[in-house]
């Protein structure tokens, strides 16, 4: 069993599919409309209560002063104290004031001072009123000058009983606004639930689905738009379906046509192969006009045995029968031998820290092969192998000093007979990259590729330090 790099990738995005983001978002949208209707409305509700109780104090008072004001006509300063006493009996604080700055208060002991806004207001012969905080109580003062006198009546009417009232309704209604935004969010979060239910089966189905489950299908229980989206998804999932399986025939009938060619080719080509090697033994003692057809034969025939020995890995890879042998090896040494018997030691070198993995050298010498060969084919100079460790990883870079990759070949590079030059004539037959690649994702690695054009290509081959359980379980 192949382990796949974009396993974690998938289990990250599942984790945020299930964490209800959406939900908390249309929870919270539903909570702040409840909260701020029901925040609105409780604040106008409380202003118009608070401006009706104090306009009717103001209403009563202004009536009660009009009436004061009219039975203090008569009074003058000396009969001022037995008249003022009166309003302390029936718990108003009142003051009269006369002329040249006599005052007469209902009781000497509690004598606030007179706003100088409403003194000023009361001289112009008008009654006027102002709230004002009287040790901490709230009072309504109501004052206005004496009929047919230079005298001044200041009436202190107490508003505690309407400070209470409203304070118990502030109350009452923050209560009651806390218990909307409750309410809200249970409510909200039922249907949000059940809004967005069709869209977690729906998720949930797109997810079976890229596991592999094609036959899996929504249920169209409604005649809403989520009916019609469910309808929409299933058509997808059947045309998606019919797809993938006429793609699976298709991949499985080329793996088989591929095979089949490989195995019906390999039997004459011995013989060829055999018999090119009779002819090349004779080439020297053949005429001078026979020799080149020759040589040219002997040189067809060894580049179809090696394409005949590529179609049959390619196939071997393409069924899983390839078997993996983990053993300690050492890459660098690996590499060393590699060059040497390919008698690159002028043209390639080797550099590097030390680099033991426990992993297939029959396989590593496979992919390094392809990747130093490619690199001598196309560049011819520069080319340079480095190994290395992160410790996590193992990186093994094969470097090139050619003429480079043009960027909008290199998502093709590792395609089955893909040339970045098709027009060139070279031996290789396009398999090498991808047989690299393949053995690479064996070993539960893979390769990758940065190009500069023209200053070269380099091919990066990173492997785990230690093999993992779930790669390659055969």
């Amino acid at each position: 069993m192949r382990h796949h790099p974009s396993g974690d990738r998938v289990r990250r995005r599942r984790g945020l599919l299930r964490s209800g983001g959406l939900r908390r978002r249309l929870v919270i949208a539903f909570v702040l409309v409840a909260a701020v209707s029901a925040g609105a409305l409780a604040v106008a509700s409380y202003l118009l209560v608070r401006q009706a109780r104090l306009q009717g104090s103001l209403s009563t008072s202004a009536v009660q002063a009009r009436e004061d004001l009219n039975l203090a006509a008569t009074i003058t300063y000396p009969e001022a104290g037995d008249f003022i006493q009166a309003y302390e009996q029936r718990g108003t604080h009142a003051v009269l004031v006369f002329p040249a700055g006599l005052t007469v208060a209902s009781d000497p002991e509690v004598n606030p001072p007179l706003p100088v806004v409403l003194q000023d207001f009361v001289w112009h012969g008008q009654l006027g009123y102002q709230r004002v905080h009287v040790d901490g109580q709230p009072y309504l003062i109501l004052a206005g000058q004496v009929p047919e006198s230079t005298a001044q009546l200041y009436l202190f009417f107490s508003e505690q009983d309407i400070d209470h009232a409203l304070a118990q309704l502030r109350n009452t209604l923050g209560g009651a606004w806390l218990g909307v935004l409750l309410v809200a969010a249970l409510v909200g979060n039922v249907l949000a639930r059940r809004t967005l239910g069709p869209v977690a089966k729906a998720s949930e189905a797109a997810r079976m689905i890229a596991d592999g489950r094609l036959g899996t299908r929504l249920p169209v229980g409604s005649v809403d738009e989520f009916g019609a989206w469910a309808a929409a998804f299933n058509e997808m999932a059947d045309t998606l379906q019919a797809k993938i399986v006429a793609l699976s025939a298709a991949q499985a009938r080329e793996q088989r046509f591929t095979a089949n060619v490989a195995h019906e080719l390999r039997t004459p080509l011995t013989a060829l192969v055999a018999e090119a090697s009779v002819l090349s033994d004779q080439a020297d003692h053949l005429p001078e006009q026979a020799r080149r057809p020759v040589e040219l034969l002997i040189s067809d025939v060894s580049r179809l045995k090696v394409l005949v020995s590529e179609l049959m890995e390619i196939s071997r890879l393409d069924s899983g029968s390839e078997p993996v042998q983990h053993e300690l090896t050492d890459i660098r040494s690996v590499v060393l031998a590699l060059v040497s018997a390919r008698g690159w030691q002028e043209r390639v070198a080797v550099d590097g820290e030390p680099l033991s993995l426990r992993t297939d050298p029959r396989r590593i010498e496979r992919i390094l092969a392809n990747l130093v060969e490619n690199a001598v084919e196309h560049s011819g100079r520069d080319v340079r192998v480095h190994t290395g460790t992160d410790g996590v990883q193992a990186c093994i870079t094969v470097s090139d000093g050619g003429p480079g990759i043009p960027g909008e070949q290199l998502p093709m590079i590792f395609e089955r007979f893909y040339k970045a030059d098709s027009a060139r004539t070279s031996a290789g037959s396009g398999l090498g990259l991808a047989i690299a690649l393949e053995n690479a994702r064996l070993l539960g690695g893979t390769i990758g590729v940065s190009s500069d054009v023209p200053s070269g290509s380099v091919f990066r081959l990173t492997l785990p330090v230690q093999p993992t359980d779930d790669v390659n379980e055969l």
